[in-house]
């Protein structure tokens, strides 16, 4: 597929927001995440809710011109190159910020910050697999072979999940009532 997104370093794209030339950020992560910290100014349409047609509309109605840019991020930048890919036939100007929100805390860029404690989709992940592996595990060894297969499913899952840049476990989890 051809690419007319482009990539911005959290350097330069601090600097542009610093000189306000940032107008539309939209943060892709669960409404979960984008509550425990943002990156200030941002607007949070969530990756599995995102309709292309239905946000160009609105950010048009919004202001939003030809040659304008749209600035996306997400906490590393995968999930956020995955919206600019479903975005760029409907908007030029897309600008995906490299290492998304952990690249601008990185830059002491202005956040917006949760008070309690919400654990990460990733941390979400780590945990659900680790314990996941962990029963398969005890299962197998205190009641029956068969429940080896659990911890080989989760490895089989991560190990594709590392491949594609795609995780299922992640898409569901974020799916779950915590998260929204």
């Amino acid at each position: 597929m051809n690419q007319s997104f482009c990539l911005i370093d959290a350097p330069r794209f601090a600097a542009a927001q610093h000189q306000g030339r940032v107008r539309f950020l939209i943060d892709v992560r669960s409404p979960a995440e984008f509550r425990a910290q943002h990156v200030a100014g941002a607007r949070n349409v969530p990756l599995d809710q995102l309709n292309p047609e239905q946000l160009v509309a609105q950010l048009k109605s919004e202001g939003l011109h030809s040659g304008d840019e749209l600035y996306l991020l997400c906490q590393r930048g995968q999930r956020a190159q995955r919206a600019a890919e479903q975005l760029q036939h409907l908007l030029p100007g897309i600008q995906v910020v490299e290492g998304g929100t952990e690249a601008c805390v990185a830059c002491s860029m202005p956040l917006n910050q949760a008070a309690s404690g919400v654990i990460s989709l990733q941390r979400q992940v780590q945990i659900t697999a680790g314990s996941l592996v962990l029963l398969g595990c005890i299962l197998g060894t205190w009641l029956h072979p068969g429940w080896y297969g659990l911890a080989a499913f989760v490895g089989a899952g991560l190990t594709f999940a590392g491949i594609s840049n795609t995780c299922g476990m992640a898409l569901l989890l974020a799916r779950m009532p915590w998260n929204r």
